[in-house]
């Protein structure tokens, strides 16, 4: 199956609209996610028409790992979902999430929990544990991507450094000190840009 005939989750950007849009990151996330993650908000639907109407909002579950002080940097390959991203930096790891992780034909906060422990599975092994918290949204409507799409960021605290790619679209896996990432600010996509230049206000 061709990826834009994939089913992913949306919700219709009137209620963006309605909770209040924003330009960048907010951290008043329980003034959104309950209303995206009811079950009467949200609904699947095809990729390719998702990924060119911008009255919908993929919801796309958005990780940042971290290591003690830094932060997991890959730059995206060839074989990215998201083929306008491509060669660029990256600190986020996830993905559309699909009714392949439906559940009892609703999409709520459990179901969304196990859809990103899976994309996290899919994405990267880890030697140790993890911890993960929800610290924000992200909006970004200055480009084509952005329009379209919607994150929820996680912040993941590793228990180990050990890491590595599960996905060829991963590449150059390695952990980087926030002044080291604000440096190549420019070369990293605009979430990830976005997420450096709020971090302290996420990590807090």
């Amino acid at each position: 199956m061709s990826k834009l005939d994939e089913m992913v989750l949306v919700v219709r950007r009137s209620l963006f609209d309605h909770l209040g849009a924003f330009q960048g990151i907010r951290v008043d996330i329980d003034k959104y996610l309950p209303e995206f993650l009811s079950r009467k908000n949200n609904f699947f639907l095809r990729r390719g028409n998702a990924e060119t109407d911008p009255a919908y909002k993929q919801l796309i579950p958005y990780a940042v790992f971290t290591w003690q002080d830094k932060l997991l940097h890959y730059t995206r390959g060839a074989h990215s979902g998201e083929k306008r991203l491509v060669s660029l930096g990256s600190i986020g790891i996830g993905g559309h999430i699909n009714d392949s992780d439906e559940e009892l034909f609703a999409f709520d906060k459990d179901a969304y929990r196990s859809a990103v422990h899976r994309e996290i599975r899919e994405e990267i092994h880890l030697e140790g544990g993890f911890k993960d918290r929800i610290v924000g949204l992200i909006n970004d409507d200055s480009n084509e991507v952005g329009r379209v799409h919607l994150g929820v960021i996680h912040l993941v605290e590793l228990e180990s450094p050990q890491v590595r790619s599960a996905e060829s679209a991963l590449r150059q896996l390695e952990f980087l000190s926030l002044d080291e990432l604000q440096n190549r600010i420019t070369a990293l996509e605009t979430w990830s840009q976005l997420v450096v230049t709020h971090w302290k206000e996420l990590s807090s």
